[in-house]
Order: C-alpha cells, then structure tokens, then sequence
C-alpha cells in the first residue's frame, strides 16, 4: 500500500480543561503570585497598568469637575446677604418669636420652663445659667461699641448703614439682673423674648391716629392701644414707633394662675433696630417679660405676641408670637 499521506493523518484536539484548583494557604499565596501566569493579585502587569491609568484619568476629571463647581459657587455666592430673601427665601417674611431660658439640650423638644425656687432645696440656677449665655453679647463691651446711641428707648433713627446699641441700663431692670437670678431664685421669672432674625425684614408700626380700623381689624390688645393713645396724647409719638409685646395666659385657669406681668424696659421695642443685614456686632432687640406673683404647683400657659401690620399671628405654625408652659415648685 502506498504511504499514508500526512493529511490524512487523524488529528488530535485538545479541548478546555477545568483548572486545578487551590484551596487554602496555597490557594492564597497562589493569589497573591501566580508564578505560572504571572498574575499578582488576580491580574497581569498589564492589566494592573491599563487600570491605574484608567482610575487617574478618571478621578482626576472628577477632581477638577469638583473644584470647578465649588469655584463657580464661592464666585456666586454673597457671603454677605441671602440670595432669596422675605417671601422668596424659605423663611419667609414673618418673624417668629423667641424666648429665653430654653430647658437643657436633651429636652430640646420642650417649651416647659420648671425648676424650684428658694435658696434652701432650689434647683433654679442652670436656668439663670443657661439665660446668662444667651445674654452674653448684650454685655459684650466690644459688641456695644458697634453701634450708636439712639435716645431713650431707641426713639432715634440711626443713619445710614448704623445700629442701635442695646442699652443695658434700660433692659437690666428690677428683678431682671444678674445680681438677682433674674427672679427665679425668690419664683418670680424674667423670661426674655426678641423676634427671629429675617434679612431684610422691616416692621410696619402701627399709626394710632391712622390706622385705628387697622388697629380693630388685627384685634390689637386694648392695653396696647391704650399706650398708644397716652404716646399720642403726651406727645411722645416717636415711642408708637415700635413693634409691640404683649404675654397673656392662653386659658382662663392660665390669665389666673399667672398674675401680673411686667416688662423691662418697655412693653415692645423700637422699629429702629432694624432691619437686620448681617451687621457687625448686631443684638437683636429684646423684652424681659417678668412673672410677678405666679402661682406655685401648677402648670401655667403661656403665649406673647408681636404686635405690627406686618406681623401675622398663627398657633399652630407660631408664626409672630411665642407659646411656653412655667411650673413653679
């Protein structure tokens, strides 16, 4: 027979064998260097280089999209005022009222102002502490300096681009000083109360002799129309000029239990103090409200309000006044 040609020649094929697998120590150092491959760490040389390159291109774009966008913010940015202000901005155009002691940190939620008066078992100094913080830039002597004086009771408009200094000797009154504990130690409160800072934000003082529908359209508080009038009629109309303050009890059982009230230095505080644009050394202006002969044991509520036209009242959103409980032991 003739010799068997070479492509005739039955052929030999290999097909796809299932790898040995390592298990244990030698599987892990088989991870860490394969020496028949040449992998280190699952991948070749060039593969570990194609990546790195990769992830620097890619971060590095990241990186500067990043700084780019944080440059075009701080270039946009006024530092200065808010870019949406009053109605556009989302706190809108009507202050709030604050007040002052608020309970400790870990009872944030709550507007109860309790603690025992007296010198023997009275638990009542953190709350003269806590009070003594808020107060510190209306003590603050480099603050003071910042502004001007603006008359009695701040009846005098400052000039342009100037504020109004607090008086201390004017708020630090009565019962309503350091010296003494600001009333809780003999269970007679001062509670201090100022309005939520709103760039911008002007307050529209009510006319006594304009604005009387006004006046009965808002419900203004006789007592404040009262003061209004005497303003009027003792020709002292620069003092109407003001944003008024006026705390009751919020039920029956409440007006009762709370007795009568006082404030230092004046029962509401002048429109010159603003409006607030992020001047240095501003203190916004603030009313002490006393409790003088509340009733001990009970839990009594509560609330003041703003008084102008363009402050608006609502309980529920407090918008333009101020509600908290006092229990006095």
């Amino acid at each position: 027979m003739p010799p068997q040609d070479k492509k005739d020649a039955p052929q030999e094929y290999k097909f796809a064998q299932k790898p040995e697998v390592k298990t244990g120590w030698e599987g892990f150092c088989s991870f860490l260097y394969n020496g028949e491959t040449g992998e280190v760490l699952g991948r070749t040389g060039m593969s570990w280089l194609k990546i790195g390159v990769y992830y620097i291109i890619y971060y590095t774009f990241l990186a500067g999209f990043f700084m780019a966008c944080m440059m075009i913010f701080y270039k946009t940015l006024d530092m200065k005022q808010p870019r949406w202000q009053n109605s556009n901005g989302i706190i809108g155009d009507n202050p709030g009222v604050g007040f002052r002691p608020r309970p400790d940190d870990k009872d944030i939620e709550s507007t109860l102002i309790w603690f025992r008066h007296g010198d023997d078992n009275g638990n009542w100094n953190s709350w003269v502490e806590r009070l003594e913080k808020f107060l510190e830039p209306y003590k603050n002597d480099t603050v003071k300096e910042m502004g001007i004086e603006c008359g009695e009771l701040a009846s005098k408009k400052p000039g342009h681009k100037q504020i109004c200094q607090i008086n201390r000797n004017e708020l630090f009154q009565g019962d309503c000083t350091s010296e003494n504990g600001y009333g809780y130690r003999k269970g007679a409160p001062c509670i201090i109360l100022k309005l939520n800072k709103i760039y911008g934000w002007t307050p529209e003082p009510y006319d006594y002799e304009s604005d009387k529908v006004i006046l009965d359209e808002d419900e203004v508080p006789q007592e404040l129309r009262t003061m209004m009038e005497e303003n009027v009629n003792n020709d002292k109309k620069d003092m109407n000029h003001r944003v008024w303050i006026e705390c009751h009890g919020e039920n029956p059982a409440d007006v009762e239990n709370a007795g009568d009230f006082k404030y230092y230095p004046d029962q509401g505080f002048s429109a010159h103090y603003f409006p607030y644009e992020n001047q240095d050394g501003y203190t916004s202006p603030a009313v002490f409200l006393q409790l003088l002969n509340p009733k001990k044991g009970v839990m009594i509520a509560i609330e003041c309000k703003a008084w102008a036209k363009n402050i608006l009242h609502d309980s529920m959103e407090r918008r333009g006044l101020a509600h908290f409980e006092l229990m006095i032991d």
